[in-house]
């Protein structure tokens, strides 16, 4: 049986895109006057990419960051500004120069940002949109289309378009508004089968780094420690294939032979897992592979990473780090192989 991990439990403290989408679902609700601010473009090297976004909310709160502390307090004031006016509002940070470097309010980075400020509250839509991406329902297709005054966002059936007030980009030249589309790939998701002395630490360090975390178990003495999860997948390794949501990452961290074999072979038959961590020395690693079928030991070719995690780690706390750090850089080397990052971007004028 499929439940949620955190019945009776306070929410886990999400952090990424998934904090940020998080926030603005809840300040619509509440009926506020949120401004997600937005990367549209970078050049040399800034703090935030791309379709990077942070929030900013009328009471002040914010979610995301897209420098290191020094522009969100600028950038706070024109939000306000936005949904004040229930319009966009541009920003353009540019610390290219010798004397922007060394400028009281610069960042140092040798960078130029440039962002839209626009004020969701008023484009019926966004709290769906925001449902749909954090159930993984795929990636959310955003353009800012200054020439005609739209913003439009859409993840499957779910729809944004709506008109909104732009003022004149201070950017742009020669007269031409130009128009940004933009895709903001999925919520990382990762599976893991078997829960252990790791699970207190790796599950809250993947949440924070934006991940929504899946555990396998049907074992009593684990089964409370994995409801750290987004979600729990009660039954044997063999269960996760009843997981709803797609999960192309997946670890096996059984700490039990027999489980870890049962659930190799089922990740081996599941093509659009595309990474198999497997926990335990190189060792272990080869006898569990001799008791595998020859099928199942091709079919994890350029798949199972064993041992999983960057580092020779001891101890539960090592390691989890050790496994999150791998787990973060596959991903953003598999979206830098797609051309998602930086993440796709376009800008016509």
């Amino acid at each position: 049986m499929r439940t949620p991990a955190t019945a009776g439990r306070p929410a886990p403290r999400r952090g990424g895109r998934a904090g940020v989408v998080e926030a603005l679902a809840r300040s619509l609700a509440l009926g506020r006057a949120p401004v997600l601010a937005v990367v549209l473009e970078t050049v040399g090297s800034t703090y935030a990419r791309v379709a990077d976004f942070a929030l900013f909310d009328a009471d002040g709160s914010q979610a995301g960051w897209l420098s290191g502390g020094c522009l969100e307090p600028d950038i706070a004031r024109h939000a306000a500004r936005a949904a004040a006016g229930a319009r966009v509002e541009w920003i353009e940070v540019d610390a290219r120069d010798d004397e922007d470097v060394f400028s009281g309010g610069a960042t140092g980075c040798r960078g130029r940002l440039r962002v839209a400020l626009l004020p969701v509250a008023g484009m019926p839509g966004w709290d769906a949109l925001c449902a749909a991406w954090l159930a993984g329902a795929g990636p959310l297709a955003l353009s800012v289309d200054a020439a005609a005054s739209r913003v439009a966002a859409r993840i499957g059936a779910q729809r944004v378009d709506a008109a909104v007030a732009m003022p004149p980009v201070p950017w742009a030249r020669g007269g031409a508004a130009p128009r940004w589309s933009l895709s903001i790939a999925p919520m990382p998701s990762v599976r893991i089968h078997g829960a252990g002395p790791e699970t207190p630490w790796l599950v809250p360090m993947l949440q924070a780094a934006g991940w929504h975390v899946a555990i396998v178990e049907d074992r009593s003495r684990w089964l409370e420690i994995a409801r750290a999860a987004d979600a729990v997948v009660e039954g044997p390794p063999s269960a996760g294939a009843r997981q709803a949501r797609a999960a192309p990452v997946a670890l096996v961290m059984h700490h039990n032979f027999e489980r870890d074999r049962e659930a190799l072979e089922v990740l081996a038959a599941d093509p659009s897992v595309r990474f198999v961590g497997l926990l335990g020395p190189a060792r272990r690693r080869d006898d569990l592979l001799r008791t595998l079928p020859a099928r199942a030991v091709a079919q994890l070719q350029g798949r199972l990473q064993a041992p999983v995690g960057l580092l020779a780690a001891r101890g539960a706390e090592a390691i989890s780090l050790s496994i999150a750090v791998q787990l973060q850089a596959f991903l953003d080397a598999e979206r830098a192989a797609t051309g998602a990052v930086p993440i796709a971007a376009t800008a016509s004028a």
